[in-house]
Protein backbone atom coordinates (compact mmCIF):
# COMPACT_ATOMS: atom_id res chain seq x y z
CA UNK A 1 0.00 0.00 0.00
CA UNK A 2 1.36 3.11 -0.91
CA UNK A 3 1.58 5.84 2.08
CA UNK A 4 -0.51 8.87 1.82
CA UNK A 5 0.97 12.15 2.30
CA UNK A 6 0.64 14.04 4.93
CA UNK A 7 -0.52 17.58 6.08
CA UNK A 8 -0.64 19.35 9.47
CA UNK A 9 -3.81 21.20 9.70
CA UNK A 10 -4.22 25.05 8.54
CA UNK A 11 -6.42 26.61 11.64
CA UNK A 12 -8.02 28.57 9.09
CA UNK A 13 -8.78 25.65 6.85
CA UNK A 14 -12.15 24.17 8.08
CA UNK A 15 -12.62 20.64 7.98
CA UNK A 16 -15.34 18.75 5.54
CA UNK A 17 -18.09 16.78 7.10
CA UNK A 18 -15.79 13.40 6.04
CA UNK A 19 -12.47 15.02 7.18
CA UNK A 20 -10.33 14.61 10.45
CA UNK A 21 -7.35 15.21 12.19
CA UNK A 22 -5.81 11.74 13.36
CA UNK A 23 -4.08 10.58 16.09
CA UNK A 24 -0.86 11.62 14.45
CA UNK A 25 -1.77 15.00 14.29
CA UNK A 26 -2.18 14.68 10.42
CA UNK A 27 -5.38 15.50 8.39
CA UNK A 28 -7.33 12.40 6.80
CA UNK A 29 -10.42 11.51 4.90
CA UNK A 30 -12.55 8.60 6.07
CA UNK A 31 -12.51 7.43 2.48
CA UNK A 32 -8.72 6.43 3.09
CA UNK A 33 -9.34 4.08 6.14
CA UNK A 34 -7.96 1.54 4.26
CA UNK A 35 -5.07 3.32 3.70
CA UNK A 36 -1.20 3.54 5.41
CA UNK A 37 -2.01 0.55 7.74
CA UNK A 38 1.66 -0.58 8.56
CA UNK A 39 0.69 -1.22 12.28
CA UNK A 40 -2.26 -4.11 10.55
CA UNK A 41 0.14 -5.14 8.22
CA UNK A 42 3.06 -5.76 10.52
CA UNK A 43 0.39 -7.82 12.81
CA UNK A 44 -1.18 -10.13 10.21
CA UNK A 45 2.24 -11.26 8.85
CA UNK A 46 3.64 -11.66 11.80
CA UNK A 47 0.76 -13.93 12.81
CA UNK A 48 0.66 -15.97 9.10
CA UNK A 49 4.80 -16.42 10.03
CA UNK A 50 3.37 -17.88 13.14
CA UNK A 51 5.79 -15.26 14.63
CA UNK A 52 5.56 -13.61 18.18
CA UNK A 53 3.71 -10.08 18.46
CA UNK A 54 5.94 -7.04 18.51
CA UNK A 55 5.23 -5.61 21.98
CA UNK A 56 2.30 -2.91 21.66
CA UNK A 57 1.50 -3.88 18.35
CA UNK A 58 -1.99 -5.36 19.22
CA UNK A 59 -2.51 -1.82 21.18
CA UNK A 60 -1.32 0.12 17.97
CA UNK A 61 -3.61 -1.89 15.93
CA UNK A 62 -7.00 -0.58 18.35
CA UNK A 63 -5.72 2.84 18.43
CA UNK A 64 -5.43 2.78 14.40
CA UNK A 65 -9.26 1.37 14.17
CA UNK A 66 -10.81 3.08 16.89
CA UNK A 67 -9.24 6.23 15.36
CA UNK A 68 -10.25 6.18 11.82
CA UNK A 69 -13.93 4.40 13.03
CA UNK A 70 -16.16 7.58 12.19
CA UNK A 71 -19.33 8.89 11.26
CA UNK A 72 -19.93 12.26 9.15
CA UNK A 73 -20.49 15.28 10.92
CA UNK A 74 -20.65 19.01 10.10
CA UNK A 75 -17.85 20.41 11.54
CA UNK A 76 -15.28 16.97 10.98
CA UNK A 77 -15.89 13.56 11.20
CA UNK A 78 -16.55 12.22 14.69
CA UNK A 79 -15.00 9.87 16.68
CA UNK A 80 -16.95 6.28 17.73
CA UNK A 81 -15.93 4.81 21.03
CA UNK A 82 -15.24 1.54 20.63
CA UNK A 83 -17.19 0.48 23.54
CA UNK A 84 -20.45 2.03 22.54
CA UNK A 85 -20.82 -1.23 19.68
CA UNK A 86 -20.78 -4.62 22.00
CA UNK A 87 -24.01 -3.18 23.62
CA UNK A 88 -25.90 -2.79 20.71
CA UNK A 89 -24.60 -6.47 19.81
CA UNK A 90 -24.67 -8.27 22.81
CA UNK A 91 -28.01 -7.16 24.13
CA UNK A 92 -30.60 -8.12 21.60
CA UNK A 93 -28.71 -11.48 20.85
CA UNK A 94 -28.36 -12.09 24.87
CA UNK A 95 -32.27 -11.67 25.27
CA UNK A 96 -33.36 -13.64 22.13
CA UNK A 97 -31.44 -16.59 23.18
CA UNK A 98 -32.80 -16.33 26.87
CA UNK A 99 -36.41 -16.12 25.31
CA UNK A 100 -36.21 -19.74 23.50
CA UNK A 101 -36.47 -22.00 26.68
CA UNK A 102 -36.37 -20.96 30.60
CA UNK A 103 -33.25 -22.65 31.29
CA UNK A 104 -31.47 -20.79 28.94
CA UNK A 105 -33.64 -17.25 30.31
CA UNK A 106 -31.93 -18.48 33.41
CA UNK A 107 -28.37 -19.05 32.27
CA UNK A 108 -28.34 -15.88 30.49
CA UNK A 109 -29.81 -13.72 32.96
CA UNK A 110 -27.62 -14.89 35.45
CA UNK A 111 -24.38 -14.22 33.45
CA UNK A 112 -25.29 -11.06 31.53
CA UNK A 113 -25.17 -9.46 35.61
CA UNK A 114 -22.12 -11.07 35.83
CA UNK A 115 -20.30 -9.88 33.11
CA UNK A 116 -21.41 -6.40 33.53
CA UNK A 117 -19.74 -6.66 37.51
CA UNK A 118 -16.50 -7.82 35.74
CA UNK A 119 -16.27 -5.93 33.60
CA UNK A 120 -16.94 -3.17 35.72
CA UNK A 121 -14.71 -4.25 38.44
CA UNK A 122 -11.97 -4.47 35.98
CA UNK A 123 -12.18 -1.28 34.17
CA UNK A 124 -12.97 0.69 37.29
CA UNK A 125 -9.47 -1.00 38.49
CA UNK A 126 -7.52 0.73 35.48
CA UNK A 127 -8.81 4.07 36.18
CA UNK A 128 -10.06 4.24 32.61
CA UNK A 129 -12.82 5.94 30.74
CA UNK A 130 -15.30 3.88 28.67
CA UNK A 131 -18.33 4.03 27.09
CA UNK A 132 -19.77 1.00 27.32
CA UNK A 133 -22.21 1.37 30.74
CA UNK A 134 -23.66 4.62 29.09
CA UNK A 135 -24.31 2.59 26.06
CA UNK A 136 -25.70 -0.51 28.16
CA UNK A 137 -28.25 2.49 29.78
CA UNK A 138 -29.40 3.97 26.91
CA UNK A 139 -29.79 1.09 24.72
CA UNK A 140 -31.59 -1.16 27.52
CA UNK A 141 -34.15 1.95 28.26
CA UNK A 142 -34.75 2.36 24.11
CA UNK A 143 -34.70 -1.76 23.57
CA UNK A 144 -36.91 -1.84 25.94
CA UNK A 145 -39.35 0.55 24.84
CA UNK A 146 -39.12 -0.51 21.28
CA UNK A 147 -40.26 -3.67 22.48
CA UNK A 148 -43.14 -2.43 23.81
CA UNK A 149 -43.85 -0.14 21.27
CA UNK A 150 -43.58 -3.75 18.80
CA UNK A 151 -44.90 -6.46 20.90
CA UNK A 152 -47.37 -5.19 23.46
CA UNK A 153 -49.20 -2.33 22.55
CA UNK A 154 -50.54 -4.50 19.23
CA UNK A 155 -52.26 -6.65 21.44
CA UNK A 156 -54.69 -4.41 22.79
CA UNK A 157 -54.20 -3.76 26.31
CA UNK A 158 -52.44 -0.91 26.51
CA UNK A 159 -54.69 2.43 26.15
CA UNK A 160 -53.79 5.36 24.82
CA UNK A 161 -53.12 6.92 28.45
CA UNK A 162 -50.91 4.78 29.50
CA UNK A 163 -48.82 4.35 26.38
CA UNK A 164 -48.55 8.53 26.68
CA UNK A 165 -47.48 7.74 30.20
CA UNK A 166 -44.42 5.12 29.25
CA UNK A 167 -43.63 7.51 26.35
CA UNK A 168 -43.69 10.51 29.21
CA UNK A 169 -41.35 8.84 31.63
CA UNK A 170 -39.00 7.73 28.26
CA UNK A 171 -38.76 11.54 27.59
CA UNK A 172 -38.55 12.16 31.34
CA UNK A 173 -35.87 10.04 31.89
CA UNK A 174 -33.48 10.94 28.72
CA UNK A 175 -34.28 14.78 29.51
CA UNK A 176 -33.09 14.36 33.31
CA UNK A 177 -29.87 12.12 31.52
CA UNK A 178 -29.11 15.34 29.33
CA UNK A 179 -28.87 17.92 32.04
CA UNK A 180 -27.17 15.46 34.18
CA UNK A 181 -24.39 15.40 31.60
CA UNK A 182 -23.91 18.98 31.25
CA UNK A 183 -21.33 18.56 34.30
CA UNK A 184 -20.85 18.17 37.74
CA UNK A 185 -19.30 21.29 38.79
CA UNK A 186 -15.62 21.71 38.53
CA UNK A 187 -13.29 23.24 40.51
CA UNK A 188 -12.06 26.42 38.73
CA UNK A 189 -8.35 28.48 39.44
CA UNK A 190 -8.26 31.14 40.92
CA UNK A 191 -7.64 34.64 38.98
CA UNK A 192 -5.15 35.75 40.93
CA UNK A 193 -2.71 32.64 40.86
CA UNK A 194 -2.78 32.61 37.09
CA UNK A 195 0.20 33.68 35.03
CA UNK A 196 -0.36 32.82 31.70
CA UNK A 197 -2.81 31.00 29.20
CA UNK A 198 -1.57 28.41 26.68
CA UNK A 199 -4.30 27.34 24.34
CA UNK A 200 -4.43 23.85 22.61
CA UNK A 201 -6.48 22.97 20.29
CA UNK A 202 -7.18 18.99 20.51
CA UNK A 203 -7.83 18.06 24.06
CA UNK A 204 -5.84 15.79 26.06
CA UNK A 205 -7.38 12.51 26.84
CA UNK A 206 -7.15 12.05 30.32
CA UNK A 207 -9.29 15.30 30.62
CA UNK A 208 -12.79 14.88 30.63
CA UNK A 209 -15.20 15.93 27.54
CA UNK A 210 -17.06 18.00 29.48
CA UNK A 211 -14.89 19.89 31.21
CA UNK A 212 -14.15 21.93 28.10
CA UNK A 213 -17.64 22.65 26.99
CA UNK A 214 -17.15 22.20 23.39
CA UNK A 215 -14.23 24.46 23.48
CA UNK A 216 -10.93 24.89 22.76
CA UNK A 217 -8.63 23.25 25.65
CA UNK A 218 -7.27 26.22 27.59
CA UNK A 219 -3.88 25.65 30.18
CA UNK A 220 -3.47 28.12 32.44
CA UNK A 221 0.16 28.17 34.20
CA UNK A 222 -0.12 29.09 37.89
CA UNK A 223 2.70 31.76 39.25
CA UNK A 224 3.01 28.75 42.50
CA UNK A 225 4.07 25.45 42.12
CA UNK A 226 2.73 24.43 45.40
CA UNK A 227 -0.05 25.41 47.77
CA UNK A 228 -0.37 29.12 48.64
CA UNK A 229 1.70 29.79 51.74
CA UNK A 230 0.82 32.26 54.71
CA UNK A 231 3.44 34.20 55.64
CA UNK A 232 2.30 35.97 59.39
CA UNK A 233 1.44 33.58 62.05
CA UNK A 234 -2.21 33.49 62.00
CA UNK A 235 -2.39 32.01 58.72
CA UNK A 236 -1.14 29.34 59.89
CA UNK A 237 -4.20 27.17 60.15
CA UNK A 238 -5.54 28.21 56.87
CA UNK A 239 -2.28 27.60 55.00
CA UNK A 240 -2.16 23.78 56.78
CA UNK A 241 -6.26 23.56 55.54
CA UNK A 242 -5.13 24.92 51.99
CA UNK A 243 -1.91 22.32 51.89
CA UNK A 244 -4.16 19.55 53.17
CA UNK A 245 -6.48 20.21 49.83
CA UNK A 246 -3.83 21.07 47.51
CA UNK A 247 -4.36 18.97 44.26
CA UNK A 248 -0.82 18.09 42.60
CA UNK A 249 -2.64 17.05 39.43
CA UNK A 250 -4.86 20.55 39.06
CA UNK A 251 -2.80 22.84 40.86
CA UNK A 252 -5.41 24.23 42.19
CA UNK A 253 -7.02 24.64 46.33
CA UNK A 254 -9.81 22.47 46.49
CA UNK A 255 -12.93 23.92 48.49
CA UNK A 256 -14.23 22.08 51.14
CA UNK A 257 -16.55 18.77 50.11
CA UNK A 258 -14.25 19.24 46.53
CA UNK A 259 -12.57 16.19 45.30
CA UNK A 260 -10.07 14.76 42.51
CA UNK A 261 -11.61 12.37 40.27
CA UNK A 262 -9.09 10.08 38.48
CA UNK A 263 -10.94 8.85 35.62
CA UNK A 264 -12.20 12.20 34.39
CA UNK A 265 -8.56 14.00 35.61
CA UNK A 266 -10.22 16.63 37.21
CA UNK A 267 -11.73 18.73 40.33
CA UNK A 268 -14.94 18.33 40.99
CA UNK A 269 -17.14 20.61 43.22
CA UNK A 270 -18.74 18.47 46.36
CA UNK A 271 -17.70 15.13 44.67
CA UNK A 272 -20.08 11.94 45.43
CA UNK A 273 -18.60 9.84 43.17
CA UNK A 274 -17.96 9.09 39.31
CA UNK A 275 -20.99 7.18 37.86
CA UNK A 276 -20.19 5.30 35.50
CA UNK A 277 -23.75 4.74 33.98
CA UNK A 278 -23.48 8.48 32.73
CA UNK A 279 -19.74 8.34 31.98
CA UNK A 280 -19.42 11.25 34.56
CA UNK A 281 -18.59 12.54 37.94
CA UNK A 282 -21.56 13.07 40.47
CA UNK A 283 -20.91 16.58 41.99
CA UNK A 284 -22.63 19.46 43.34
CA UNK A 285 -23.85 21.04 39.60
CA UNK A 286 -25.77 17.82 38.74
CA UNK A 287 -26.38 15.86 42.20
CA UNK A 288 -29.99 16.54 41.83
CA UNK A 289 -30.59 15.97 38.50
CA UNK A 290 -28.96 12.76 38.54
CA UNK A 291 -31.49 11.89 41.32
CA UNK A 292 -34.36 13.25 39.38
CA UNK A 293 -32.83 10.73 36.78
CA UNK A 294 -33.38 7.90 39.01
CA UNK A 295 -36.37 8.55 39.94
CA UNK A 296 -38.73 8.88 36.57
CA UNK A 297 -36.36 6.08 35.25
CA UNK A 298 -38.00 4.02 38.17
CA UNK A 299 -41.14 4.59 37.94
CA UNK A 300 -41.07 4.35 34.16
CA UNK A 301 -39.46 1.13 34.29
CA UNK A 302 -41.86 -0.18 37.49
CA UNK A 303 -44.71 1.02 34.91
CA UNK A 304 -43.62 -0.72 32.13
CA UNK A 305 -43.10 -4.05 33.91
CA UNK A 306 -46.73 -4.40 35.38
CA UNK A 307 -47.75 -3.76 31.82
CA UNK A 308 -46.09 -6.44 30.54
CA UNK A 309 -46.55 -8.75 33.09
CA UNK A 310 -50.71 -7.96 32.74
CA UNK A 311 -50.52 -8.83 29.03
CA UNK A 312 -47.91 -11.94 29.16
CA UNK A 313 -49.68 -13.46 32.74
CA UNK A 314 -53.46 -11.91 32.10
CA UNK A 315 -54.70 -14.71 34.58
CA UNK A 316 -51.45 -13.46 37.32
CA UNK A 317 -51.20 -11.18 39.79
CA UNK A 318 -48.28 -8.50 39.22
CA UNK A 319 -46.31 -9.58 42.33
CA UNK A 320 -46.79 -13.37 41.08
CA UNK A 321 -46.29 -13.77 37.36
CA UNK A 322 -42.50 -12.67 37.24
CA UNK A 323 -41.87 -15.82 39.50
CA UNK A 324 -44.83 -17.99 38.14
CA UNK A 325 -46.02 -17.83 34.60
CA UNK A 326 -47.78 -20.59 33.38
CA UNK A 327 -47.48 -21.34 29.32
CA UNK A 328 -45.25 -18.01 28.47
CA UNK A 329 -42.50 -20.08 26.96
CA UNK A 330 -45.32 -21.70 24.12
CA UNK A 331 -45.15 -18.30 22.21
CA UNK A 332 -41.64 -16.68 21.18
CA UNK A 333 -42.83 -13.17 21.54
CA UNK A 334 -44.45 -13.82 25.04
CA UNK A 335 -41.33 -15.49 25.90
CA UNK A 336 -39.13 -12.61 24.69
CA UNK A 337 -41.78 -9.69 26.30
CA UNK A 338 -41.29 -12.28 29.84
CA UNK A 339 -37.61 -12.58 29.55
CA UNK A 340 -36.86 -8.61 29.14
CA UNK A 341 -39.32 -8.02 31.98
CA UNK A 342 -36.57 -10.03 33.93
CA UNK A 343 -34.00 -8.15 32.45
CA UNK A 344 -35.81 -4.96 33.50
CA UNK A 345 -36.56 -5.88 37.13
CA UNK A 346 -33.13 -7.03 37.46
CA UNK A 347 -31.59 -3.58 36.45
CA UNK A 348 -34.17 -1.56 38.55
CA UNK A 349 -33.12 -3.80 41.25
CA UNK A 350 -29.67 -2.64 41.06
CA UNK A 351 -30.91 1.08 40.41
CA UNK A 352 -33.62 1.34 43.21
CA UNK A 353 -30.59 0.05 45.78
CA UNK A 354 -28.68 3.13 44.56
CA UNK A 355 -31.73 5.49 44.79
CA UNK A 356 -32.15 4.32 48.72
CA UNK A 357 -28.60 4.95 49.12
CA UNK A 358 -28.84 8.10 47.37
CA UNK A 359 -31.69 9.42 49.62
CA UNK A 360 -30.00 8.12 52.83
CA UNK A 361 -26.84 10.22 52.09
CA UNK A 362 -28.77 13.58 51.00
CA UNK A 363 -30.25 13.21 54.07
CA UNK A 364 -27.82 12.85 56.60
CA UNK A 365 -26.07 15.32 54.10
CA UNK A 366 -22.93 13.10 53.51
CA UNK A 367 -21.27 12.26 49.98
CA UNK A 368 -20.13 9.04 49.07
CA UNK A 369 -16.62 9.69 48.99
CA UNK A 370 -17.22 11.35 52.31
CA UNK A 371 -18.25 7.97 53.61
CA UNK A 372 -15.19 5.96 51.88
CA UNK A 373 -13.02 8.12 53.42
CA UNK A 374 -15.06 8.22 56.95
CA UNK A 375 -14.63 4.17 56.91
CA UNK A 376 -10.89 3.99 56.17
CA UNK A 377 -9.72 7.04 58.81
CA UNK A 378 -12.49 5.92 61.15
CA UNK A 379 -13.92 9.19 61.72
CA UNK A 380 -17.92 8.50 61.13
CA UNK A 381 -20.09 6.31 62.65
CA UNK A 382 -22.39 3.45 60.89
CA UNK A 383 -25.95 3.99 60.82
CA UNK A 384 -29.35 2.49 59.44
CA UNK A 385 -27.97 -0.91 59.51
CA UNK A 386 -24.19 -0.15 57.80
CA UNK A 387 -26.02 1.78 54.84
CA UNK A 388 -24.87 5.19 55.37
CA UNK A 389 -21.68 6.36 57.71
CA UNK A 390 -22.61 9.50 59.33
CA UNK A 391 -19.88 12.01 59.61
CA UNK A 392 -21.63 14.24 61.45
CA UNK A 393 -19.50 17.18 59.76
CA UNK A 394 -22.24 19.42 57.24
CA UNK A 395 -25.59 17.78 58.94
CA UNK A 396 -28.08 20.56 59.55
CA UNK A 397 -31.18 18.40 60.57
CA UNK A 398 -33.27 16.86 57.84
CA UNK A 399 -35.05 19.41 56.20
CA UNK A 400 -32.08 22.10 55.92
CA UNK A 401 -29.68 19.43 54.57
CA UNK A 402 -32.33 18.98 51.85
CA UNK A 403 -33.09 22.30 51.01
CA UNK A 404 -28.87 22.64 50.53
CA UNK A 405 -29.24 20.21 48.58
CA UNK A 406 -31.99 21.11 45.78
CA UNK A 407 -30.71 24.98 45.73
CA UNK A 408 -26.68 23.69 45.59
CA UNK A 409 -26.81 23.76 42.26
CA UNK A 410 -27.64 27.12 41.37
CA UNK A 411 -24.77 28.29 43.65
CA UNK A 412 -22.99 26.17 41.48
CA UNK A 413 -24.01 28.02 38.37
CA UNK A 414 -23.42 31.41 39.85
CA UNK A 415 -19.60 30.36 40.72
CA UNK A 416 -19.02 28.96 36.92
CA UNK A 417 -17.04 30.71 34.62
CA UNK A 418 -14.84 30.51 31.25
CA UNK A 419 -13.25 26.53 31.46
CA UNK A 420 -9.64 26.28 32.11
CA UNK A 421 -7.25 24.33 34.05
CA UNK A 422 -4.66 25.09 36.44
CA UNK A 423 -0.94 23.39 35.90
Amino acid sequence: MTKRSRRTLDQDDPLCCCEYIDRHGGRSHMAACCCDCEDLDEACDRWMKKESQNPGSLSRVVATISDRLRVPWISGARQVDLSLIPPLILLPVFLHIAALHYLLGIVVLTAVPIMVIWYYYFTHRKKGRTLFFLSLALFSLFYMFYLFITEIVPHGDVNHLQLCAVTAGVALTVISLIITKRGPGYVRPCPSDTHSTVTYHKPPPDVDAAYLNGEQHQVVIANRAGPPEQTDESGTAQESVQRRNWCTVCKVVRPPRAGHCRICGVCILRLDHHCVWINSCVGQANHPSFLLMLVFFLLTSLYGISLVLRNVCPHQSVMTALLYCPDVYKQYSSALCFTCAWYSSLVTGGLLHLLILQLINVSFNVTEREARLAVREKTGRRRLWGLVVHTGAYSRGFWSNWTEFITMSKASELSNHKTSDLV
